[in-house]
C-alpha cells in the first residue's frame, strides 16, 4: 500500500508515476485528497475537544473546592464526550474509505525502471549461454512428454479440466528432482532458510501481499464456512511470517526459501501457451523471499535475482534476464527482473522467474517493521520474492533443450544425482 502522506505531499509525482504504469489515476488521486483534506478539517476539532475534556477535571476539582455545584461541567462534558465518540467514529470511516482506495491502487515504479507502455519497452540486461544446435527440428515438450510416457495431459483433464497435467514415471521423479536440488541449492549454498509453509491463507495474508482485494478472481477460494484461499504462490505465507512483527533490524536481512504447489485461475486464451506446461492452474514453485532494510533492498534484488540466474546455469539452459518497463510490472513491484529461458520449439525466451523489490509496499499493508539497532523507533521493512525457480517451466527448458533426434531426453549431470543415477529418460 501507498504511504498516504507521501500521497497527500506530492501528488504530482504519485500522478505521474502511477500515469507510467498506464493507468490514469486522476480520479483516485481526487478522491484521496478530499478524504484527506475532510480528516485534516476534523482532527483540530477533535484534539481541542479532547483538551478541554482533560482540563474539565480542573474546574471540577476548583468547583467543588469552592464549594459549588459541579453538575453543570459535569453536563458540558457529556455533551462533549458524545460529540468526540461522532467525530472519532466519522475520522474512522474516512481513515477506512482512504485505505481501502489506497489497497486499489499498485506500487509506485522505482526511478531506475524504464518508462514504457508493454513488454516491448522492456530492457534486456545480459544473457547467458547459447541456445543449442539441432541438426533436426525440436518438438515442443508436450509432444516429447506424451511420446515418452512420462506427462499425460488427457487424463488429467478428464479428472480436473483443462490446464492440469498428470507427470508420470521419470517426469514425476525430474520434478521432484528439481525442487531437491533447487532447495539444497538455496538452502545450502546461498544460505536462505528453508520453510515449509500452509497452503492455504485467509484473507489478511493475501491483502498483505496484494493479492487482495483487487485480484479475487485470479484465486481459488475453499468453498463453505472457510474464509481460506490456495496460494497462488510461496510468496504470501513466506512473507506473511512475520506479519504484525518489530524485527530486530542488525538480524536482517532475512532469507527465506520454499517448495509449494501454486494455484491460479489463469482465464482466457495464451496462444502457444493454451498446451503444455507453460500455463496450468496448478503448479510447482520454489520462491525466494527476503526481508530486509531500505537501505540494502535494492541491492538484496540482485543478489536475488544472480541468485535464481545460478539455478540455470548449473543445468546448462541459456537464459536472458530482463528489465521489466513500468508498464509490464505486477501490481506490487518497484522493481522487477524476468527471467526468460530458451525454448527451442518456439524459438525464443519465455518468463521463468520473475525477481521483484517491493519497498515499502507490502511492509506496510502487512505492518512488518524493524528497529534498526535492535531499540528506538520502528520502521517499515522492505520485502522482495522472486522464483527460484518455477519447477513445470524448467522441466520444459530441459525436455526441449536436451532432447535427442531420436526423442530421449539427457538428464542434465547436477541432477543425476537426484534421479538415481538415471542418464537419460527413454520411452516408458
Amino acid at each position: 500500500m501507498l504511504d498516504p502522506v507521501f500521497v497527500r505531499d506530492n501528488p504530482e509525482l504519485v500522478d505521474a508515476r502511477l500515469r507510467s504504469r498506464g493507468m490514469d489515476p486522476s480520479a483516485d488521486l481526487a478522491a484521496l485528497a478530499g478524504l484527506e483534506a475532510a480528516r485534516r478539517r476534523m482532527l483540530p476539532e477533535v484534539e481541542g475537544l479532547k483538551r478541554d475534556q482533560n482540563a474539565s477535571g480542573d474546574a471540577v476539582a476548583r468547583a467543588k473546592k469552592a464549594g459549588e455545584d459541579p453538575s453543570a461541567v459535569f453536563a458540558e462534558n457529556k455533551v462533549r464526550g458524545a460529540r468526540i465518540k461522532a467525530l472519532e467514529a466519522e475520522l474512522a470511516t474516512i481513515e477506512a474509505q482512504r485505505d481501502a482506495l489506497l489497497l486499489t491502487l499498485p506500487n509506485l515504479p522505482h526511478e531506475s525502471v524504464p518508462v514504457g507502455a508493454s513488454a516491448e519497452e522492456n530492457l534486456e540486461v545480459r544473457r547467458w549461454g547459447t541456445p543449442p544446435p539441432f541438426a533436426f527440428t525440436p518438438k515442443p515438450h508436450w509432444d516429447l512428454g506424451v511420446a515418452l510416457g512420462i506427462l499425460d495431459f488427457e487424463r488429467a483433464t478428464r479428472m480436473s479440466g483443462a490446464r492440469f497435467s498428470v507427470l508420470l514415471g521419470a517426469g514425476a521423479r525430474l520434478e521432484r528432482a528439481l525442487i531437491n536440488y533447487m532447495l539444497d541449492l538455496h538452502a545450502v549454498e546461498h544460505g536462505y532458510r528453508e520453510v515449509q509453509p500452509p497452503f492455504l491463507v485467509n484473507r489478511a495474508a493475501l491483502t498483505g501481499t496484494g493479492n487482495l482485494p483487487k485480484f479475487e478472481q485470479d484465486l481459488f477460494r475453499i468453498a463453505g464456512d472457510w474464509d481460506l484461499f490456495l496460494i497462488p504462490t510461496a510468496e504470501v505465507p513466506v512473507t506473511n511470517l512475520h506479519r504484525e512483527e518489530i524485527l530486530d533490524g542488525r538480524l536482517l536481512p532475512l532469507k527465506y526459501t520454499a517448495y509449494t504447489p501454486c494455484f491460479r485461475s489463469e482465464a482466457g486464451s495464451y496462444g502457444a501457451d493454451v498446451r503444455g506446461l507453460i500455463r496450468q492452474h496448478q503448479f510447482d514453485k520454489v520462491e525466494l523471499v527476503k526481508i530486509t532494510t531500505p537501505e540494502q533492498s535494492h541491492e538484496e534484488l540482485e543478489q536475488l535475482t544472480r541468485n535464481a540466474e545460478t539455478v540455470l546455469e548449473r543445468l546448462g539452459l541459456p537464459y536472458r534476464r530482463v528489465l521489466l518497463c513500468t508498464g509490464d510490472m505486477g501490481f506490487a513491484s518497484a522493481k522487477t527482473y524476468d527471467i526468460e529461458v530458451w525454448l527451442p520449439s518456439q524459438n525464443t525466451y519465455r518468463e521463468i522467474s520473475s525477481c521483484s523489490n517491493t519497498e515499502s509496499f507490502q511492509a506496510r499493508r502487512a505492518q512488518i517493521r524493524f528497529r534498526p539497532d535492535g531499540t528506538g523507533k520502528t520502521q517499515l521493512a522492505h520485502t522482495l520474492n522472486g522464483s527460484g525457480l518455477a519447477v513445470g517451466r524448467t522441466l520444459v527448458a530441459i525436455l526441449e533443450n536436451y532432447q535427442q533426434a531420436d526423442g530421449t531426453i539427457v538428464v542434465p549431470e547436477v541432477l543425476r544425482p537426484y534421479m538415481r543415477g538415471l542418464n537419460v529418460i527413454t520411452p516408458e
